[in-house]
């Protein structure tokens, strides 16, 4: 009787440390899965944080009556010609048409080129030998955002300064840069103030130009003379 009362307290304790051994054993398994779980979800937050990094006056000049809306760039690769959104942008487009009468876009030059997106132009510190300061041009004065037509093949557009700088997405008063490729990116950022009517194939040309190590192109591509189309 004493053996099998012995031989029932041994099972007992038998099935006990199996319990526990059991139970420690799944533990271990539901801390694994929760590991397995946060390096999925910390994976899963490095790679949106990845996407998301890898994913930007008010001036007019007297306008004469009858006069064109069209604006002959004559360019040392050939003429470029332009339409201006007076619906769409009549600020940009006013302020553009009183520039070319003055004659200030005569002589600068694309001082940024990049094949497969755009051609930029209209800084007056392009007009010297120093490449170093292009870009960075303008008449003194900015134009008020009018944000509205899209960035298409031909699309005639007004630089300015990042967001960060300027929240309000205020165009540069001169600078301006024409579509050659892909830059629907730019929808809604950038002011759309005209289109190429004639001469793309021009763009396309200097958009192709051998560049520096800021896309200045090495040879440069002058705006000989900037002038509404009579």
């Amino acid at each position: 009787m004493i053996k099998n009362l012995l031989t029932s307290v041994i099972l007992c304790i038998v099935l006990f440390m199996q319990g526990c051994s059991e139970k420690k054993s799944d533990n271990i398994s539901q801390e694994k899965d929760k590991d397995n779980t946060m390096k999925d979800t910390i994976k899963k937050n490095d790679n949106i944080t990845k996407d998301t990094m890898n994913t930007t006056d008010t001036t007019q000049g007297s306008k004469t009556q009858d006069e064109s809306n069209v604006v002959i760039l004559k360019t040392s690769m050939g003429d470029i010609e332009i339409e201006l959104f007076e619906k769409d942008a009549p600020q940009h487009a006013a302020n553009f048409k009183k520039l070319v009468r003055s004659g200030f876009y005569d002589g600068t030059t694309f001082h940024r080129v990049i094949e497969g997106f755009m051609i930029q132009g209209g800084d007056p510190n392009s007009k010297d030998n120093d490449k170093s300061n292009d870009g960075i041009g303008g008449p003194g004065y900015t134009v008020p955002a009018e944000i509205k037509a899209k960035h298409e093949k031909g699309s005639v557009a007004a630089a300015r300064l990042g967001d960060a700088q300027n929240p309000k997405r205020e165009s540069s008063g001169s600078q301006f840069y024409i579509v050659t490729g892909n830059a629907s990116h730019l929808d809604g950022q950038y002011t759309v103030f005209g289109k190429v009517i004639k001469g793309l194939d021009i763009a396309m040309k200097i958009e192709k130009v051998k560049t520096d190590e800021r896309d200045n192109p090495i040879e440069k591509v002058v705006i000989k003379k900037a002038e509404l189309k009579k």
